[in-house]
């Protein structure tokens, strides 16, 4: 995960991201797109560049995606709009992340040092510059904005769709480059990407950096790019990776970032509560690696919270300025049950 604000040097602006590996090399390859991805998307900051090419590819691979009166989106045949007085600025901001992450993709193919045939990694990434918000996804992890209805009642907005291989739009390109959609007998739920003659290597998901060696057969590295103009209501952002997911619901995960004792430790409460879920219903089963990044968006100083959790049995908290109220040290009574035998840095 990453969060660098004053991004772009631009005033007022964050931009902040989730990367969720997998295969052999997964990461190796997490980690390369996490620092390189921004690098790129920054130099395009610099300059409004056209964007009539990157809005055509845009168009041939995105499905119907959600709307809503402030959520825009680029359609299936180019024609939505963002109607506000900054449209430059967002169409630049939207046609970056477009170009930004079609550099990252042909820049790990060339990579000699790693091997991407058969491991990758999603990304889910923002700007945020004022008002304006700006959207660029690929693969299975999630944002989820915290916002108030009509009744002023906390409720969660989901900003991003889970692009999975069964996804209808998703489904329909890889049929046509002869990829194979099915779901394992022990995981009839999940469906997963098969290469069209050998049954490997069974990808979750239709959109992810590297994985060449599907990119012939339907995955994609094109993101799913949206926007919303941020408003009053709208209290904070939270951008995990799938792992989070499958074991708390949207109002989960909205609620716990809600009631934590205090900002920073919002990152955090959502870990152990994913890690409490998943040792309660999958009890043979291994913890998944996962990152959490939670933005605030008023004007008070501790806006930021960052937690992450590893198989290798380590938890490490990223927080904006100390929080003695929660730090735990071992044998000091405060430590968390469901993080036994887990090793803690903060």
């Amino acid at each position: 995960m990453i969060v660098w604000e004053n991004f772009g040097s631009m005033e007022d602006t964050v931009f902040f991201g989730v990367f969720d590996g997998h295969g052999p090399y997964d990461h190796v390859i997490a980690k390369r797109v996490k620092n390189l991805l921004p690098l790129k998307l920054g130099s395009h900051l610099e300059s409004y560049l056209s964007c009539e090419e990157v809005l055509k590819e845009i168009s041939l691979n995105t499905a119907d995606r959600m709307t809503s009166d402030s959520l825009v989106q680029i359609s299936a045949n180019g024609e939505s709009q963002v109607y506000n007085k900054d449209q430059d600025m967002v169409q630049m901001l939207l046609t970056s992340i477009v170009k930004a992450y079609r550099f990252m993709d042909k820049k790990l193919k060339m990579q000699v040092d790693v091997d991407c045939f058969c491991s990758g990694t999603t990304a889910v990434t923002m700007v945020k510059q004022g008002q304006h918000l700006v959207v660029g996804n690929i693969g299975d992890s999630r944002a989820v904005l915290g916002t108030r209805n009509k009744e002023n009642k906390l409720v969660p907005f989901q900003l991003t769709e889970d692009i999975k291989p069964d996804v209808p739009a998703e489904a329909a390109r890889i049929k046509r480059w002869k990829g194979r959609i099915f779901a394992l007998g022990d995981e009839p739920g999940v469906a997963r990407l098969w290469l069209p003659n050998h049954n490997s290597p069974g990808l979750a998901m239709a959109r992810a950096f590297g994985d060449f060696c599907l990119k012939d057969f339907g995955l994609i590295f094109v993101p799913d790019v949206s926007y919303r103009r941020l408003t009053e209501k709208d209290e904070f952002v939270v951008l995990a990776t799938d792992w989070i997911w499958d074991v708390l619901t949207n109002e989960e995960v909205v609620e716990i970032v809600a009631k934590a004792p205090t900002r920073c430790t919002a990152g955090r409460a959502l870990v152990e509560a994913a890690v409490r879920n998943w040792r309660w219903k999958f009890p043979t089963s291994k913890v998944d690696d996962c990152a959490v990044v939670c933005l605030f968006f008023d004007s008070k100083p501790d806006k930021l919270s960052t937690a992450s959790f590893s198989v290798a049995k380590y938890i490490s908290n990223g927080l904006t300025e100390p929080d003695t109220t929660s730090k735990s040290t071992p044998g000091s009574g405060t430590e968390s049950p469901e993080l036994n035998g887990v090793e803690e840095s903060t």
